[in-house]
């Protein structure tokens, strides 16, 4: 009698936990740059303000959001009845519909009066995504041409000096994008440490990648802490060198070398989320050839490893 309620028990834990993951949806918010878990059975406006934050990035404007989500939800309507419902101005209504109408996620019906319908969400997503890989592979292609354009201007002649500079960078992108770079750079040593955390994102992301390709042609050379999870990230990093070891050196900021020559400091800044029970990373990063500063993290560098 006491296995069965053990059991029972067990089991409606289990249709609970079900249940609860199939109630969530993961959506990313652009704001803390991160991912967060939003439940289905959230109010009507929290769920509304949630899609519409993510439908701009792809590349939709505000009142062209507001249109096409009405116009998706209430299916076929005139362009008035549309202005009047979400309070926009006729002419205006009209300008969006038709600007909608080139990016083929809305349609004119042949009726009269003439009516609009909007395509499915999921569909029009994917037309939005492919607009744009067009738009990238087309600057892509004018890259070339605007490179000789501008190396054919003529120039004024000045006496290269070697400058001490720094650059902020800010978000995960930015400054994967500047990692990347540093180490495509890089002629003969890389210089990585990295914390649990952050050394998890350079592992999904497509650095781990590139630096084990450049593992191949200069010595790299990656330090962490000595929480089990890095443990499992230098495993899956098999092809590193048996010298790269790990160290207890917890309250570092992620940085990279490169030729001993720049480095690339990570920072991320932790915040509570909108229910205060879950943490935010915002990530922002400083590049610099400044000599002190990169003397600086050498030696460090070589007193953790």
């Amino acid at each position: 009698m006491i296995f069965n309620l053990k059991q029972a028990i067990g089991e409606k834990q289990n249709m609970s936990l079900m249940m609860d993951k199939q109630e969530l949806v993961k959506v990313y918010d652009k704001r803390n740059e991160s991912w967060k878990l939003v439940r289905k059975d959230q109010t009507f406006e929290k769920q509304l303000s949630t899609v519409e934050e993510t439908l701009s990035r792809f590349g939709l404007l505000k009142n062209e959001i507001r249109v096409y989500l009405h116009l998706a939800r209430a299916g076929e309507m005139k362009a008035g009845e549309l202005a009047e419902a979400i309070s926009l101005h006729r002419t205006e209504t009209y300008r969006i519909l038709r600007d909608l109408e080139k990016k083929g996620i809305v349609f004119s019906i042949f009726e009269k009066p003439l009516k609009f319908t909007a395509v499915p969400l999921d569909k029009a997503i994917d037309l939005l995504v492919d607009a744009q890989k067009i738009q990238i592979k087309l600057l892509e292609q004018e890259k070339q041409s605007l490179v000789e354009l501008w190396s054919s201007i003529p120039k004024q002649k000045a006496v290269e000096q070697k400058k001490e500079m720094f650059q902020m960078l800010e978000g995960e992108d930015q400054v994967l994008m500047k990692a990347n770079e540093l180490l495509q750079k890089t002629k003969s040593s890389f210089q990585v440490y990295a914390s649990a955390a952050y050394l998890s994102e350079l592992y999904y992301s497509d650095f781990s990648d590139n630096l084990k390709d450049q593992a191949e042609k200069v010595n790299v050379s990656l330090v962490t802490d000595t929480t089990l999870k890095s443990a499992y990230f230098l495993g899956q990093l098999n092809w590193l060198s048996d010298s790269n070891r790990i160290k207890d050196e917890q309250n570092l900021p992620c940085f990279m070398i490169s030729d001993n020559k720049e480095v690339l400091i990570t920072f991320h800044e932790e915040a509570a989320g909108n229910d205060d029970t879950k943490k935010k990373c915002r990530t922002a990063g400083v590049w610099t050839n400044y000599s002190a500063l990169v003397k600086i993290l050498s030696m460090l560098f070589l007193k953790i490893n």
